[in-house]
């Protein structure tokens, strides 16, 4: 790929010269984390952290301590708009079958295997998630559940 078709702003973003002559870096906008032995670990993508209480935060780390709870079948994050974090943190729950759970206890398992600035600030159950064509949660769809006027 040489770029993007009559896009030259995203093409000079996303491609840049490497180090080497004629050497080219593609910058995805994915985050990783680099482990003692140097080991990569997706975090998740540049353009989906939230800014919250000063800090930036990655959904994809929030969704998988949800999902290790004992209950939840699925989760999605959001940051929504927030006038005193810039943005909080909402987290949508799908629970397995015949599980309860309330949104206190989720809070209170996040507290304990999270960063206090990832813990959310809401918590709502679903039924479903939406999902895109290719089976992946879509959280436009969820967001925009969010910006008309959605359950907080």
């Amino acid at each position: 790929m040489q770029g993007y078709w009559n896009r030259p702003e995203e093409t000079a973003r996303t491609f840049r010269p490497g180090r080497y002559r004629g050497e080219t870096l593609l910058y995805t906008g994915d985050l990783f984390r680099k482990d003692d032995e140097g080991f990569l670990y997706f975090v998740g993508r540049k353009d989906d952290m939230i800014k919250t209480k000063g800090e930036r935060v990655s959904p994809k780390e929030i969704e998988n301590a949800l999902c290790s709870m004992p209950g939840v079948g699925e989760a999605a994050v959001l940051g929504v708009p927030d006038d005193i974090l810039g943005q909080a943190i909402k987290s949508y729950i799908v629970l397995e079958r015949d599980i309860a759970l309330t949104s206190d206890e989720v809070m209170k398992y996040c507290s304990k295997n999270l960063e206090p600035f990832m813990v959310p600030k809401y918590v709502e159950f679903r039924q479903a998630l939406p999902k895109s064509p290719s089976g992946k949660i879509d959280k436009k769809v969820l967001s925009g559940s969010v910006m008309d006027g959605g359950e907080q």
